[in-house]
């Protein structure tokens, strides 16, 4: 029999109030409570921040502007919209309100012009330009777990000119609920590649970051510490002394019943949906006899996660092993372990249910990879939100709710942002 330490543990931890954090939700309220407002009207911060956009169309085909195409199309797909045939629907649909903050000098682009100029625009100056934007948004707030990893959009795949499918890593701000930026690869196996690049990107100083096994590498580590964060990194075989010590370490405190008191531990429960889980943590800052460590910068403690799953009566069991350069704290250990899969539930399963990303049949070029940034882009707006809605249903509402839209996009939110 094997025991467990006695330590008082929480039945979960503590995690943010829903809308302590959420910069459109805090900016909201901070406009409203102010008394003085410009009188002109508000610009949406969409059009500042794709407004240096290099337009990639010939001189003699630009009957339209491309800010106004990049908007209309943002606006889209916060309304539902997944193709450009509904986006340019949309855009007739919302003629008169879209009028109000952009030129539309020959009005409505067609749905060839849409497809057109998301194939030909630079998804790196597209993404450049999320960034922008989501930069205005963000409260940073101390510790914020920033979590890492990709998703396969499964029909981007082009066989006929020899494409495989895109796969894009993106940064998920827990605290903030925001993307914070995203980069594409050309197969799941070149993360290793596309993480460091993504992480140059983003400002991440004292946040802390959590990446899965494929992104456990030293250059990324110390690229993180270099950026002024802390790292949480999922250990696997591929890792093999350094796996093996880790694992050997933990094995033997386990057989000597976790007597040594070097080793910090907490656990957590949770009853969800029929399903009952049992989460066990266990940290240490004792590693000087792992000479393995020694080759990470700033790794400071290594980790053991144990979750035992019970559902309709069955019980299963997984174990995983961490490094990370985080101070001996358990209880922090387990939040950024815990909130890493944040990604999963906030970001990709939502991309999969209320976009029906992996059905998206557009392949064209930079096609695929823009519209995942105008998917990321919506998600953040609606995430936001507070309207007690599932993300499907707030899609519905703006699109047949013109003041809803206008809350989101153009609103006294806008009047805080804009200059």
């Amino acid at each position: 029999m094997v025991l467990r330490p006695k330590v008082q543990s929480p039945t979960e931890l503590k995690s943010p109030q829903k809308g302590e954090f959420k910069p459109l939700v805090k900016a909201l309220q901070r406009a409203q409570k102010s008394s003085v407002f410009p009188t002109a009207k508000p610009t949406p911060i969409l059009l500042k921040s794709f407004s240096q956009l290099t337009d990639p169309r010939l001189d003699r085909r630009k009957r339209h502007l491309l800010v106004d195409i990049v908007v209309i199309a943002v606006c889209a797909v916060v309304c539902g919209a997944d193709d450009w045939v509904s986006i340019e629907s949309f855009g007739r649909i919302k003629y008169d309100w879209l009028k109000e903050f952009l030129s539309l000098p020959n009005g409505i682009p067609s749905h060839d012009t849409f497809g057109r100029v998301f194939s030909l625009l630079s998804p790196d100056e597209f993404e450049a330009g999320f960034l922008q934007w989501v930069s205005q948004l963000r409260f940073k707030t101390p510790g914020e777990i920033v979590a890492v990893d990709g998703k396969t959009l499964r029909r981007s795949h082009d066989k006929k000119n020899g494409r495989s499918a895109i796969h894009m890593v993106s940064a998920w701000a827990s605290d903030n609920a925001l993307i914070l930026g995203q980069h594409k690869t050309d197969a799941k196996s070149n993360e290793i590649t596309a993480i460091p690049e993504l992480l140059q990107l983003l400002d991440l100083s004292g946040c802390i970051v959590t990446i899965d096994a494929m992104g456990c590498q030293k250059n990324i580590a110390e690229l993180i510490v270099n950026r002024q964060a802390d790292y949480v990194l999922t250990l696997k075989a591929n890792h093999g002394h350094l796996f093996e010590d880790v694992q050997n370490y933990f094995l033997d405190a386990e057989t000597n019943h976790f007597q040594n008191p070097a080793i910090h531990y907490v656990e957590t429960q949770t009853n969800s949906h029929g399903r009952h889980e049992v989460r066990r943590y266990w940290i240490t800052d004792e590693i000087s006899d792992l000479p393995s460590t020694a080759l990470w910068k700033n790794l400071s403690l290594i980790g053991w996660v144990e979750s035992e799953r019970t559902v309709g009566g069955k019980t299963t069991i997984e174990r995983r092993f961490f490094i990370s350069s985080l101070e001996k704290d358990v209880t922090l250990f387990a939040k950024a372990v815990r909130q890493h899969w944040g990604i999963e539930n906030s970001v990709h399963w939502v991309l999969d249910i209320g976009f029906r990303e992996d059905e998206s049949r557009i392949r064209t070029g930079h096609a695929p990879e823009n519209m995942a940034v105008l998917r990321h882009i919506a998600l953040n707006v609606l995430r936001n939100d507070d309207t007690r809605l599932g993300i499907k249903n707030k899609r519905l509402k703006a699109g047949w709710d013109t003041d809803y839209l206008t809350h989101l996009l153009c609103g006294e939110l806008e009047r805080l942002l804009y200059n």
